[in-house]
């Protein structure tokens, strides 16, 4: 199903589907319905943020060659930069691998690979941002792309029954739960919590919730590679002093099992990134939440956001359960 237009213009996402998980339901306690946002064209979440911050950058008649930092968001801003006629370049780390350099080429996108981690990457963007003239389109520091991704909610009040019991989204640079937050505020549904799950060597956000302060890592040691910002967005931090936002770190291991296992469970395969919402899940974290005290029980409901799996595929993730030792 296509989204609606949104001043004049046709929104590159699609309306995701939203399914009940009978086996993440059974997990849980209760029912967990699923975002599907790994069926978007571009593979992600993100073509819902980028997209529409890339048709404000043709909108204003920008025609010069933009550039953009990242896998999933590189995807996201080749497959509109393709939709609008731009040239566009892409820069992404070594640790991308090579599924979303082909993917990115198949697109019409000039692919630079640099740095080991996204914020290298994000830094040689930035150098040709200024030095070759070209448009920068941010993965998501910026409101646009919040604006984007906040649709994700409006379609939730749309599908679901009765607003959820908690919402469960994956966080890297913090622009998808920004995009939540700000579609929460729209709906009305502000009260509802947000688990926030990362991985362990990825967790830039978890850190800033203990110090109160943006922290920078040190390195992305993780395996989840589309959560590697070492630094999370100053409007993250925002987020959680305007809703209720509980973060929650697993670690790699748990992730790839929970991708594994929601593989053979529900028949997708999604990325590490998205496994670690999942082990939020299957390990009984939400339940501990619950028995804490920081989540209602029993809850109406939980609502999955599946980021996205473009960066994935089987032999990766043989290869993933073999660095991490899983049987």
């Amino acid at each position: 199903m296509a989204a609606q237009p949104v001043g004049g213009q046709k929104p590159f996402h699609i309306v995701s589907p939203v399914l009940e998980s009978m086996s993440l339901s059974k997990a849980v306690g209760t029912k967990v319905f699923m975002k599907l946002e790994n069926v978007q064209p571009s593979g992600s979440f993100k073509i819902r943020g980028i997209g529409h911050l890339c048709q404000d950058v043709r909108g204003r008649a920008l025609a010069e060659p933009s550039l953009c930092p990242g896998g999933n968001a590189g995807l996201a801003a080749a497959y509109a930069a393709r939709k609008l006629g731009l040239p566009i370049t892409v820069v992404v780390p070594s640790s991308s691998g090579p599924t979303p350099v082909r993917k990115l080429e198949e697109l019409g996108a000039t692919v630079e690979v640099y740095g080991k981690v996204w914020d290298d990457a994000n830094s040689r963007a930035q150098e040709l941002a200024k030095t070759e003239g070209w448009v920068s389109i941010p993965p998501f520091d910026h409101p646009l792309v919040w604006e984007g991704h906040a649709s994700l909610v409006r379609e939730l009040k749309d599908s679901l029954e009765a607003k959820p019991g908690a919402i469960v989204v994956a966080v890297g640079g913090g622009g998808l739960l920004a995009g939540v937050v700000a579609g929460l505020q729209q709906v009305g549904w502000q009260d509802v919590p947000i688990v926030a799950a990362e991985t362990l060597g990825a967790h830039s956000f978890h850190e800033a919730l203990k110090a109160g302060r943006l922290v920078t890592l040190p390195d992305i040691t993780s395996v989840a590679t589309c959560l590697g910002a070492k630094t999370v967005a100053a409007r993250a931090l925002e987020c959680a002093r305007e809703c209720q936002v509980l973060s929650q770190v697993v670690e790699d291991a748990e992730a790839v099992r929970a991708v594994e296992q929601f593989l053979d469970e529900e028949r997708m395969l999604v990325e590490p990134a998205c496994g670690a919402p999942l082990a939020v899940l299957y390990s009984g974290r939400l339940q501990r939440l619950q028995s804490e005290g920081r989540l209602r029980s029993p809850l109406r409901s939980v609502l999955l956001v599946l980021c996205g799996g473009s960066n994935i595929h089987t032999a990766q993730l043989r290869a993933l359960k073999s660095r991490l030792g899983l049987q």
